[in-house]
């Protein structure tokens, strides 16, 4: 992969999966910048799936790329992609992503990978068997993961009944649910929303220390992952038990993580984006939600907070990092 100037991404030339001749085009549009893990991971399994399916290195298919920051900057990365004349936008990331994509055309089609909300409760797609617009995909499910999370964080820390959650705009669906499942369980939410970017996280993190909670519900945004370093740091130093959506958190430090497997999503995505290639329209494929969740648990982290972690939590992982 070739990072140029701005705002623009040279990604792979993926190629010749039909023998036509004719030159097909593919836009990705994704906030984070290029050091979003979620990016670094989705182009090689991206593109090496469409190779798989028949799109091998060459000329007749082009992949290219437009990485933002998440807000403004969406909406004149998906009209230069449209402009470029791409027969396929795939847009990762969260709403703003694929509204952007959607306000740019309503006629060509856009495979989203939906992270942190639903698309059909925004009205983006009528219905996840048939969709009706230009738009189908992957959804994360990531609303429907707070239960999960909350009832493993508890189940850590027993004797604590509150939890601190610490969110930005990108994850509001997130927080929704989580308020409705700290009710189901009984647990009783701190939230911390950050709202400037660039965001302070230092601040962020005394104030949670201070407001006296243990435990720390880490709400997913790209602006929150290229931070992920810093994140599981502060979580450290301040003896925090942190809990997060995605892997990439806890190989960076922070304790625990329950979510998808996302490698699955990125190859389902290419296997719709060939589809549409050759030939089918998005309300003829259903919007595809994954099966499959992962548990990743660092006893290293757990060990520098002073945590001695059950061992039904152990027996529960599927990934632990000594």
């Amino acid at each position: 992969m070739t990072l140029l100037a701005g705002s623009a991404v040279g990604l792979p030339r993926a190629a010749r999966a039909e023998a036509d001749g004719q030159i097909r085009r593919i836009g990705i549009l994704a906030p984070g910048g290029p050091d979003n893990p979620a990016m670094v991971q989705f182009l090689p399994e991206f593109t090496a799936e469409l190779r798989k399916l028949g799109f091998s290195e060459g000329s007749t298919l082009i992949v290219e790329g437009r990485i933002d920051g998440g807000t403004s900057e969406a909406f004149t990365a998906a009209a230069d992609l449209i402009r470029s004349k791409v027969d396929v936008v795939v847009a990762f990331g969260p709403e703003i992503v694929l509204k952007a994509a959607v306000t740019a055309s309503q006629t060509i089609p856009i495979v989203m990978i939906a992270v942190n909300f639903d698309p059909v409760a925004t009205g983006y797609v009528s219905n996840i068997a048939r969709p009706d617009k230009n738009a189908t995909g992957v959804v994360y499910r990531a609303p429907e993961l707070a239960a999960k999370q909350l009832e493993i964080l508890v189940e850590t820390l027993p004797s604590d009944k509150r939890v601190a959650v610490l969110w930005a705009a990108a994850s509001a669906e997130q927080f929704d649910a989580a308020q409705r499942a700290a009710h189901s369980l009984r647990i009783e939410l701190r939230p911390h929303k950050i709202e400037r970017q660039p965001f302070d996280f230092d601040e962020a993190f005394q104030a949670i220390a201070n407001d006296g909670s243990r435990m720390v519900l880490v709400l997913s945004g790209p602006s929150f992952a290229t931070q992920r370093i810093l994140i599981a740091e502060l979580a450290t130093r301040h003896r925090l038990a942190t809990m997060f959506t995605f892997k990439y958190y806890v190989e960076a430090g922070g304790l625990m993580s329950y979510g998808i497997d996302t490698v699955p999503v990125y190859r389902r995505a290419a296997s719709l984006v060939a589809k549409i290639l050759r030939g089918a329209k998005p309300p003829e494929l259903p919007v595809e939600q994954p099966t499959t969740f992962e548990f990743a648990l660092n006893l290293k982290t757990a060990k520098a907070i002073g945590l001695a972690i059950p061992a039904s939590i152990l027996l529960r992982a599927d990934e632990v990092i000594e």
